[in-house]
């Protein structure tokens, strides 16, 4: 039986990982379980799932947690920051790691894993995105296997099945288009984080939800396109589906288009990597054809997307500059969450960041590192001039 460490726990991805463990519990163990500082939750599930290892960011949660558990008679030992995660990632009873950790915190726990020869299922886009050279070059060493996550990647990956890629002609991502897709450009200036927080098909948390709208995210997975299955940038198109029935499709040199159709629901490609290469049973509702009627697509709007094409840019620039540009767009998101940026103003200080950064000629991880810190800086300071 597997042992499942899930970095990230209680996050989306991470809850509802559990979730899918706990309809095959006689196929997987839960071994180790993460989080950043939410300790009321990351509590609950440890009570729950009695792992043998819990990791918090920090001191002081971890301290909490610890707490916590200890009046719940819970022998789940506690653990504190990178050096927790990381060693959780690599431990020698760890099978499978869920890399679901939201943005370049994941970076290196996921690396760990990946160097250890872990399966690793990914859901954390940024690793591939800033490092993608590193993980491929490590993934080729230990032989291990990267599992996609993203429905768009976990649907292409579906799709790949019993066929070869020389004979691939194009990937094709669909977008749902977020919560302004209909809204008129000139009433963007006034959009709110609520409003932008409203996904029209997926439950996501903050950060995603706001890249969503912004189409920040869908940038970033053709860069992580890229890496996962050896694609150009210029292999990968995005078009319009607002339905988000059809997860992502291939194109064959022969024409002929395999498409991968599920209802929007995130433990489908959660459960896939999982039991990879079998399917299981899923307390999942198929998708009703004669209800949905039809199904639409439509171009992309570069317009109204502007992040799109700024995260195809970087991509096509390569090296760190994807890492760079993460880095910024994390800070700006944030921003935006607190109600210290406008909507509006994210893909600005976006191609601010583009215009403003050079790739230096090494590639090496701490290079990675330093470019998503320079990101950073560079937002937080876009920000405070702009003020």
């Amino acid at each position: 039986m597997p042992n499942v460490t899930i970095l990230g726990a209680t996050g989306s991805i991470g809850v509802n990982t559990l979730d899918v463990i706990s309809q095959h519990q006689d196929r997987y163990k839960v071994f180790a379980l993460t989080a950043n500082s939410n300790v009321e939750v990351l509590a609950k599930q440890c009570i729950e799932w009695n792992p043998k290892y819990a990791v918090m960011a920090d001191e002081a949660s971890a301290d909490q947690l610890e707490q916590r558990l200890r009046a719940q008679g819970v022998g789940t030992e506690v653990l504190a920051g990178l050096a927790g995660h990381e060693y959780v990632a690599r431990h020698a009873e760890t099978d499978y790691v869920m890399a679901a950790i939201v943005g370049a915190a994941g970076l290196l726990p996921t690396l760990a894993a990946a160097r250890a020869g872990k399966r690793v299922l990914l859901a954390n886009k940024e690793a591939l995105v800033m490092a993608g050279e590193i993980f491929v070059r490590e993934t080729k060493r230990t032989g291990v296997r990267l599992l996609p996550v993203d429905s768009e990647h976990s649907a292409v990956f579906q799709c790949l099945q019993g066929n070869h890629r020389e004979e691939v002609e194009r990937l094709i991502l669909t977008a749902s288009g977020g919560p302004f897709l209909r809204v008129p450009l000139k009433d963007l200036d006034r959009a709110t984080v609520k409003q932008a927080l409203r996904h029209p098909n997926w439950k996501m948390g903050p950060k995603i939800t706001v890249d969503s709208a912004t189409m920040m995210n869908k940038g970033l997975e053709v860069v992580e396109a890229h890496w996962l299955f050896d694609m150009t940038p210029a292999q990968v198109e995005v078009v319009i589906h607002p339905q988000s029935i059809v997860h992502s499709m291939v194109r064959y040199q022969d024409g002929s288009v395999i498409a991968q159709l599920g209802v929007a629901d995130m433990r489908l490609p959660i459960q896939y990597a999982l039991s990879y290469p079998e399917r299981l049973p899923l307390a999942l509702a198929p998708v009703d054809f004669v209800k949905l009627g039809a199904l639409h697509f439509g171009p992309m709007d570069m317009e109204r997307y502007p992040c799109l094409g700024l995260a195809l840019a970087a991509g096509r620039r390569g090296g760190t500059c994807p890492a760079a540009l993460a880095g910024a767009d994390e800070a700006a998101v944030a921003a935006f969450l607190d109600g210290r940026l406008r909507f509006v103003d994210i893909p600005r200080l976006l191609a601010d960041t583009l215009d403003s950064y050079s790739s230096p000629a090494e590639h090496s991880l701490d290079a990675v590192l330093e470019a998503d810190a320079w990101g950073r800086r560079f937002a937080r300071e876009w920000i405070e001039a702009h003020r």
